[in-house]
């Protein structure tokens, strides 16, 4: 993510809908975003103007209605957002973060699996080092 800045609580809720459903109109998130908060119209419009501003959304305005899509994959952010918190409420430990997280919220047998997987091969990139 480099020089952008952190999104907010709000500006991530309207990131998750473009990652989730691909390029929107203004319409369409604040539709999205209707289903779990009651947000104004221009409450959503305003936000995505200012995400704008800051580089966390590009808007297409070749379409009578303007088209916006998250400027960075949902990787990517997601990514730099873990670095900051490790770095910021776990003294650089990803560690300590999963076993937090694992702690704090139940996790799906699937999940759980994938995991594991996960774990095996960076033990295995360990012992090869």
């Amino acid at each position: 993510m480099g020089d952008l800045p952190m999104p907010t609580d709000a500006e991530l809720a309207i990131l998750a809908v473009l990652w989730r459903d691909g390029p929107c109109t203004v319409r369409q998130v604040h539709e999205a975003l209707s289903a779990a908060h009651d947000t104004a119209y221009t409450t959503t419009l305003k936000l995505m103007q200012v995400m704008t501003q800051k580089g966390l959304l590009v808007r297409d305005a070749s379409q009578r209605s303007h088209v916006f899509r998250a400027a960075k994959p949902a990787a990517r952010t997601q990514g730099h957002l873990v670095k900051k918190l490790v770095e910021a409420a776990f003294e650089g430990s990803a560690a300590r973060l999963a076993m937090r997280a694992l702690s704090t919220k139940r996790a799906s047998l699937e999940e759980l699996e994938a995991l594991e997987t996960m774990i095996e091969r960076l033990k295995a990139e360990q012992r090869d080092d």
